[in-house]
């Protein structure tokens, strides 16, 4: 399969909110509030987003979508790690490990000095992930969202 990482556009913006409320509900449990919520993101960032310091990124393999990641101004120095997903059918060959590669050198070249992101505990391999690559897991705590008990985590690496 040949990979290919492309920039996010509103052609994408069903795929991206469809593929995230889909995985989520099968892979955690969650309810459709989270679709909920990345529409809203997705929504938000096609109508006021800055090109010059966010951009989103939607992975493909040969003619199929299969990921997302973008990078978006957390203000100050921040960029914020949001939106990132790989569907089952392209993980463990690398290329979750190459999106955050990417989305992470462009905020560098960006100016940005760290970066920053939100999960949950049971998200494990996106964690490990983030811990391979030197994020560091500066807070958590129990929340209950999307219908269910979680605990969330707050990650950041200095870029």
């Amino acid at each position: 399969m040949a990979h290919a990482l492309r920039p996010f556009t509103a052609a994408d913006a069903d795929w991206l909110i469809d593929a995230h409320r889909v995985l989520y509900a099968r892979e955690a449990g969650f309810d459709d509030s989270f679709g909920a919520l990345v529409a809203t993101i997705v929504e938000a960032f096609l109508s006021d987003h800055d090109p010059a310091r966010e951009r989103g990124w939607i992975a493909w393999n040969d003619d199929a979508r299969v990921g997302s990641i973008f990078c978006v101004d957390a203000g100050g120095s921040a960029a914020k790690l949001r939106l990132f997903l790989l569907l089952p059918e392209a993980r463990g060959q690398g290329l979750g490990r190459d999106m955050l590669a990417t989305c992470m050198a462009w905020a560098r070249a960006r100016g940005y000095a760290r970066m920053t992101l939100a999960t949950h505990e049971s998200h494990r391999a996106a964690c490990a992930l983030y811990a391979r690559t030197g994020f560091v897991c500066r807070s958590t705590r129990p929340v209950t969202n999307f219908g269910q008990a979680l605990v969330e985590q707050h990650w950041e690496i200095a870029l």
